[in-house]
């Protein structure tokens, strides 16, 4: 076997490798190799323009091998959980649990971006205190924390979607049944250490 043949055949077992760690580190079966790269997803997900890669381009990535790009992206931490995109794909492709994996594997490698992993924070609070997201509380939280130039030209969008009802109102009311989801919510925590 030429020197050329052993490189290539080196890099597509690193390229499979990683798409096959990540199938095997998420719960079930992903059907990752499934994707067909349709862009369902990117176009299904509220937060895809905070992302650096659409859902698409993250599977792509993984596919071929590129994790260091992968793990370091903020895709993972922009999703909210709202599994439109699960539920709209055509190849049944568990998105929304694939994310959670990305997530995972980039806090192992301690690659992830902690801007993006303070966004995730922050909706995982609102979701604990409120049971649901805060949008108006989400953004301006985050963005007083890192990126507080910002705020000043986001305040007429802000106030346009306030009186349109385009966000949640103020102050944030919380959901009936807030003792049940912090017992679903300790319960899931005990699992999760377990």
């Amino acid at each position: 076997m030429s020197t050329t043949d052993l490189a290539q055949k080196s890099k597509t077992m690193t390229k499979s490798s990683f798409v096959e760690e990540v199938m095997a580190a998420t719960p079930g079966d992903s059907r990752l190799i499934y994707c067909i790269q349709c862009g369902t997803c990117g176009g299904s997900c509220p937060s895809a323009s905070a992302m650096d890669h659409t859902p698409r381009s993250i599977f792509a990535m993984v596919r071929a091998g590129m994790r260091k790009e992968v793990l370091k992206s903020n895709t993972p931490w922009m999703c909210v959980s709202c599994y439109f995109c699960t539920v709209r794909c055509p190849q049944d492709i568990h998105i929304t649990d694939i994310m959670y994996t990305l997530k995972n594997m980039s806090i192992e490698a301690n690659m992830y971006n902690p801007t993006a992993a303070d966004f995730s924070k922050t909706f995982i609070m609102m979701v604990e205190n409120f049971g649901r997201g805060f949008e108006i509380g989400l953004a301006g939280l985050h963005n007083i924390k890192h990126f507080i130039t910002r705020l000043p030209n986001m305040t007429p969008m802000a106030l346009g979607m306030l009186t349109k009802k385009g966000m949640s109102p103020l102050p944030p009311k919380r959901i009936k049944g807030m003792n049940q989801l912090k017992k679903i919510l300790q319960r899931a925590k005990e699992l999760e250490a377990a």
